[in-house]
């Protein structure tokens, strides 16, 4: 799939698809901003981006924390119009994944499961993605989506 946005939302153990407009989201902190307007409680939202079937960017937002944002190729990311609220520096000079490694720890993917969806030797970009749903629990809400 060349493109995919879902911005996810949980509630009473259950994850609802919830509509957010995230473009011109300027920074991360805006991005976060959106995504809490559609929280229950305190409970995690996650933006999942999958794009050119090349790169994938989860981020997370939960009570007032610090926003949460792991993209898998920073390169990739930084010549699209979400750089900017990924975090990805339109000028920097990274290469490959960056941010926040442990973003789904606590949903079944861990720092390094994460590593290893991003490397050469990974899946492609559709089923990284799909893993990293069916790890949290929200698969079948993602595949209503698509």
């Amino acid at each position: 799939m060349p493109y995919f946005t879902a911005i996810l939302a949980r509630t009473a153990g259950a994850w609802r698809a919830r509509l957010v407009d995230v473009d011109g989201a300027e920074d991360v902190h805006e991005l976060a901003e959106r995504l809490r307007a559609v929280a229950f409680d305190d409970e995690p939202v996650l933006l999942v981006l999958e794009r050119e079937d090349a790169w994938f960017a989860v981020a997370r937002v939960e009570g007032a924390e610090d926003p949460k944002v792991f993209v898998s190729d920073a390169a990739a990311a930084r010549a699209s119009t979400y750089a900017g609220a990924l975090g990805v520096d339109p000028d920097g000079v990274d290469e490959g994944p960056v941010g926040d490694l442990d973003v789904l720890e606590d949903l079944g993917t861990s720092a390094a499961e994460l590593t290893e969806l991003t490397g050469e030797d990974g899946p492609a970009t559709d089923d990284a993605v799909v893993r990293l749903a069916e790890a949290a629990g929200f698969a079948e809400v993602v595949e209503s989506l698509r």
